[in-house]
């Protein structure tokens, strides 16, 4: 079996879709070598593309506060996207995020697998829609399974809950601290994988 190391190499010069002509760089996730959480998000973002490492941007450091909250060590999970390019829309000087279509997302698979098989986490975390549904199927709704542990056929258990970057997107103060609260009651529903 290959290594991380080996399959992020391999990952730089991806070209199974065409999403690496705007992208800036391939990124691969990163963490633990041997996590017992792993976290899958949808793609990188604008500045997960700019530096190579997965959620680092906006979303990134909201995921690092519920972590903290939470009682996770980041450093002891291993985080990546579905997605391995950032696909996006010029808007003025600004990149904007725009989603991945399902065959971008079928290209990225195998890198996906190569990473859950070579990792082999206890529990698989999907943050948002299109992780949950990649890895659960295009029928799979977060809203009604969300912070669920299931058993799984790609790690033990595997469980959906939002994007981080949807509690950024929450109308106003009282929305996002309220949707904070319950991502982080999700993630703390892992402390059993923390010990």
């Amino acid at each position: 079996m290959e290594s991380l190391a080996d399959l992020r190499a391999r990952a730089k010069n991806c070209k199974a879709c065409d999403l690496w002509r705007n992208a800036t760089q391939t990124v691969f996730g990163e963490g633990a070598e041997h996590p017992k959480i792993m976290f899958v998000g949808e793609q990188p973002g604008d500045q997960e593309d700019q530096q190579g490492k997965p959620f680092v941007g906006p979303a990134g450091k909201l995921l690092d506060s519920a972590l903290e909250e939470a009682g996770i060590d980041r450093r002891k999970t291993y985080i990546t996207n579905a997605v391995k390019h950032f696909k996006w829309e010029p808007r003025g000087k600004r990149r904007i995020h725009k989603k991945p279509s399902g065959s971008e997302i079928a290209a990225c698979r195998p890198w996906l697998d190569a990473e859950i098989a070579t990792l082999q986490p206890e529990v698989i975390v999907c943050l948002g829609a299109t992780a949950a549904q990649a890895q659960l199927g295009r029928d799979f709704r977060v809203t009604q399974h969300r912070g669920e542990l299931m058993k799984s056929s790609l790690a033990p258990f595997i469980m959906a809950t939002v994007h981080p970057s949807s509690i950024l997107r929450a109308p106003d103060e009282e929305s996002r601290h309220a949707e904070m609260e319950r991502f982080i009651d999700d993630l703390k529903k892992l402390s059993r994988f923390t010990r």
